[in-house]
C-alpha cells in the first residue's frame, strides 16, 4: 500500500469515527461508561484532522513534514487512549472500544511510518 493510500484511509476512518462520536456520544457515554464531553469533543477533534490528512492523501508527493505530523499525532491519540483507559474507569465494552481503536490507529501509524521509510529508501 502507498503512503497516499494509507493516508486516505486513515482519512477516512478518521472522519468515520469523528462523526460517530459527536453523533452519538449521548448513546456512546452510558454504554460505554465513558465522559459524553470526553467522546462528543474527541470526535470533533478528529474532523479537521481527517480534512488534513485528506489534503496529503491528495498530493502527488505528501508534504513530509505534515505526513510526520500526522505519525505523531496518531502516536498521541494512542498513548491518550491508554490514559482514558486508565483514567476514566470504563465498564468492558468501553474498554475494549478504547483498546480497539488505539490498536486501529496504531497498526495505522506503522503503516504510515514504513511508507515513508520506503519512500526514504527509493530516494536514496
Amino acid at each position: 500500500m502507498t503512503l497516499k493510500n494509507i493516508l486516505a484511509l486513515d482519512a477516512a476512518t478518521c472522519a468515520l469515527m469523528g462523526i460517530a462520536l459527536a453523533a452519538a456520544a449521548p448513546t456512546l457515554s452510558p454504554l460505554l461508561t465513558l465522559p459524553q464531553d470526553l467522546l462528543f469533543y474527541a470526535g470533533l477533534l478528529l474532523l479537521p484532522i481527517a480534512g488534513f490528512m485528506a489534503i496529503l492523501a491528495r498530493q502527488a508527493q505528501p508534504w513530509s513534514t505534515g505526513v510526520w505530523l500526522v505519525i505523531l499525532g496518531n502516536a498521541a491519540w494512542v498513548l491518550a487512549s491508554i490514559v482514558v483507559l486508565a483514567t476514566t474507569g470504563p465498564n468492558m465494552l468501553g474498554a475494549v472500544f478504547l483498546t480497539f481503536q488505539a490498536g486501529v490507529v496504531a497498526m495505522l501509524a506503522l503503516a504510515e511510518f514504513k511508507a515513508v521509510a520506503r519512500r526514504r529508501a527509493s530516494i536514496a
